[in-house]
């Protein structure tokens, strides 16, 4: 059966200039030369940013749909399944970076410190406008620049600049999330732990209590962590990651539903079928069928 394409940043790069975990483009040169790589469906194995200063369109992320419009900006994590449909004069930036390459050049903070890659149930995008928008894409046009070239200290330049943008989309991000003082709390970083052993263990472990037992506090305290930061208990988190990828593969591969259930940990797909059922309103065959439409 095919399998969802993962787009490694080496299928990009075409300048022998530059790092193979680091990609930058402009949107029109991006789209241009990589459509055979992007025209469905798929995924990247670095951290994504998206700026649209043009057009218009929708940006479907893991099964969410953003509208694109000027100034929107979108982050997305490695691994998440992404799509678009925009308009033929869209214009803007893209770049990937690994976690190893910025976190190897920039000492300070990692990537998984800005809010907006810290967790998969936070929204993708952001929307920066007037004076803010032109001060990023200043930025963005320097570091096309310097992207191919090869000045002295380009590399750290670079992770500068990437810094300066990510500190403007932070602010932005703050202003315009509701819950963005959760944000400052200390559960966020107990949150990012328990989310990251859900993502290494949602196949086979499948109690709330085991992952509280795994974190040494207790499952009380874990969903108290949980509703403190995005407002749901610690079994939806867990849920919501298994209803995700449940989605994916009915999408995106050809598996017997009953294989994508056995897949995930469910011997028994009747189990499995409700459950899905009660989380996207939809049976699984429903699901498959009316998305595919």
């Amino acid at each position: 059966m095919d399998s969802i394409a993962v787009l490694h940043t080496r299928f990009f790069q075409n300048n022998k200039n530059n790092k193979d975990d680091f990609y930058f483009n402009t949107l029109e040169n991006h789209l241009k030369n990589n459509r055979k790589h992007i025209e469905k469906p798929h995924r990247h194995d670095s951290y994504v940013t998206v700026l649209f200063t043009k057009g218009r369109g929708i940006h479907e992320i893991d099964f969410t749909r953003y509208e694109i419009s000027e100034g929107s900006l979108f982050f997305l994590l490695p691994g998440q399944v992404h799509s678009w449909e925009l308009s033929d004069d869209a214009e803007g930036f893209i770049f990937f970076t690994s976690q190893e390459y910025y976190d190897f050049h920039y000492v300070n903070l990692r990537l998984k410190d800005y809010p907006f890659f810290g967790s998969p149930n936070i929204s993708r995008k952001i929307v920066v406008e007037n004076k803010d928008l032109d001060k990023i894409v200043s930025l963005l046009k320097v570091i096309d620049q310097e992207n191919n070239d090869s000045g002295f200290m380009k590399e750290c330049l670079i992770i500068a600049l990437l810094t300066i943008i990510y500190i403007y989309a932070t602010r932005h991000y703050t202003d315009q999330e509701a819950d963005s003082t959760d944000l400052r709390l200390s559960y966020f970083k107990h949150y990012y732990d328990y989310e990251n052993l859900v993502e290494k263990h949602f196949k086979t472990i499948k109690s709330v209590s085991q992952y509280a037992e795994m974190l040494d506090i207790s499952p009380k305290h874990l969903n108290r962590i949980t509703q403190s930061v995005i407002s749901k208990k610690a079994s939806e988190v867990l849920v919501d990651r298994l209803i995700l990828e449940a989605k994916r593969t009915l999408i995106f591969l050809d598996s017997n539903v009953v294989d994508v259930a056995f897949s995930l940990g469910y011997e028994d797909y009747s189990y499995f079928a409700r459950l899905f059922k009660k989380h996207s309103g939809y049976s699984p065959v429903s699901f498959r069928q009316r998305y595919k439409v």
